[in-house]
């Protein structure tokens, strides 16, 4: 049997390959994504200070500190029993819209959408932000540029850093607004909608204005009828930062719909010996492998889930958008992974128009940003969306405060069978007869790529010791030495 490998795979944060495997036809038999990276921050976290994690979990990733952030912010909350005041929520979910707006941004224009804006079958070497900004013109890039830089400016001047920021704490932030730092927020947020609005335009022109692309994300090969999860507001609205986790089936019926604190009745985390990614399925159906159907543990939880969970966009422009997406698509549930890119920009949009209302809200500069934890710790949960899914956080702590237990769901992990099924069934739709191109690997990983996955924030358990091989060469370039453990 023949195998391909694709390693690195590219555009993502973090490090995979995907595994194909061919036939003596030179047809595909199987296909895995393999995470053979390792980073143990569940362990690791065992002994801390709980009021250390919101600092320590922003290292896990470069990419969606903010995220875990949050999350971690929030679980503290939980294990002091603090209710925060107005203002602090304000302060958090501002930010975090603004963090939003920076990550779809990113995705769109340096990740997932130059395989649109170049095309799949471009040179490897244009399939980036430079060949993005080569086609699409150089003002174009600014606009991106610009956009990127403003938001980090903000998230540093609210948060601390523009990478791995320190200004939630537990019982609310840091520091508060004043009224100067106001103005400045909601004047960029202003010029964020526009940017939104534009990306969508781009987006019109470049990928549905083109049939080819069209009928690739309508295609069965990038197709999966699972269940969706996503975090929702009191009217089943779209949430990134507070609310209650719903779970829908297949053909769009509610299975359930549960506090954070509750997580573990119903998803359970399913381990295969193959990869360090765990593969987390709902406890009621549990795992029947990498199959999907309504049998299926296995969900999805992206951009495109939180959209077919929900009954609409808080926001009013969003809100269109959602509407159109779904009158375009032929209506929920849409199960079309590649329109995941599509999710996302209806997410952007979401997320600019909800940062100009929290900063247009009176209470953003009030005085009552945090409160101090009094109460003995215990344990709490917490849930945020992060850009690419619905992301746990669990601690228990004894009465000191210190970090007993740790556990963390991310959103890639929640990801994880449904990624693979989607390696597998573009790779078996593309791959015939041993025919093999870059541009046919490249549509493979096109499949993956639409979940914007971030392995460093997902590889975190400790399994045992991580796999390492090591090739020594003498000064010729013969191998004098191969060591595996």
């Amino acid at each position: 049997m023949k195998t391909i490998t694709i390693d690195p795979i590219t555009r993502l944060e973090g490090h995979g390959k995907i595994s194909i495997f061919l036939d003596d036809a030179g047809d595909v038999a199987d296909a895995y994504l393999q995470i053979p990276e390792l980073r143990g921050f569940e362990k690791f976290c065992v002994g801390r200070p709980v009021e250390e994690m919101p600092r320590i979990t922003t290292r896990i990733c470069g990419v969606c500190p903010e995220a875990h952030m949050m999350a971690s912010a929030k679980a503290c909350d939980a294990v002091y029993h603090v209710d925060l005041p107005r203002t602090a929520k304000l302060l958090r979910e501002l930010l975090y819209a603004i963090f939003y707006v920076t990550d779809h941004s990113t995705h769109f224009y340096a990740l997932g959408g130059p395989d649109f804006v170049m095309g799949p079958d471009a040179p490897a070497a244009q399939r980036n932000i430079l060949g993005v900004i080569h086609k699409v013109g150089v003002e174009i890039g600014r606009k991106v540029i610009e956009t990127r830089g403003a938001c980090h400016e903000l998230i540093k001047m609210m948060g601390g850093r523009s990478v791995h920021p320190i200004g939630a704490l537990p019982g609310g932030m840091s520091k508060g607004m004043s009224r100067e730092e106001r103005d400045k927020v909601l004047e960029t947020g202003k010029a964020a909608v526009e940017f939104a609005k534009f990306t969508i335009g781009l987006f019109n022109q470049i990928v549905l204005g083109n049939k080819e692309y069209v009928d690739l994300i309508l295609s069965d090969s990038f197709t999966h009828h699972t269940y969706n999860m996503g975090l929702v507001d009191e009217r089943n609205r779209v949430n990134f930062y507070d609310g209650d986790v719903r779970v829908t089936g297949p053909e769009g019926g509610e299975l359930a719909k549960f506090k954070p604190a509750d997580y573990l009745e119903h998803i359970v985390e399913h381990v295969e010996p193959w990869s360090y990614l765990k593969f987390p399925v709902l406890r009621k159906i549990g795992w029947k492998g990498l199959v999907e159907g309504p049998q299926s543990g296995i969900y999805k939880a992206t951009p495109l889930s939180r959209l077919n969970v929900s009954e609409g966009m808080a926001t009013p422009l969003a809100n269109e958008e959602h509407d159109r997406m779904y009158k375009t698509l032929g209506g929920k549930p849409v199960h079309q992974t590649l329109a995941t890119h599509w999710a996302r920009l209806v997410e952007l949009l979401y997320a600019a128009e909800h940062w100009v209302e929290l900063a247009s809200d009176p209470d953003i500069t009030g005085p009552a940003y945090r409160v101090v934890p009094s109460q003995t710790p215990d344990e709490g949960v917490s849930v945020v969306e992060a850009p690419r899914g619905t992301l746990f956080h669990h601690y228990k702590t004894d009465d000191r405060g210190l970090v007993r237990e740790a556990n963390l769901i991310v959103g890639t992990t929640n990801n994880n069978a449904a990624i693979n099924l989607s390696v597998k069934k573009a790779a078996t739709a593309f791959i015939k007869k041993g025919h093999v191109t870059d541009g046919l690997l490249n549509i493979v990983e096109m499949a993956f790529r639409a979940y914007d996955p971030c392995f460093g924030c997902a590889t975190h358990a400790w399994p045992g010791q991580a796999a390492l091989h090591v090739r020594i060469f003498d000064h010729e370039g013969n191998v004098v030495r191969d060591l595996r453990r």
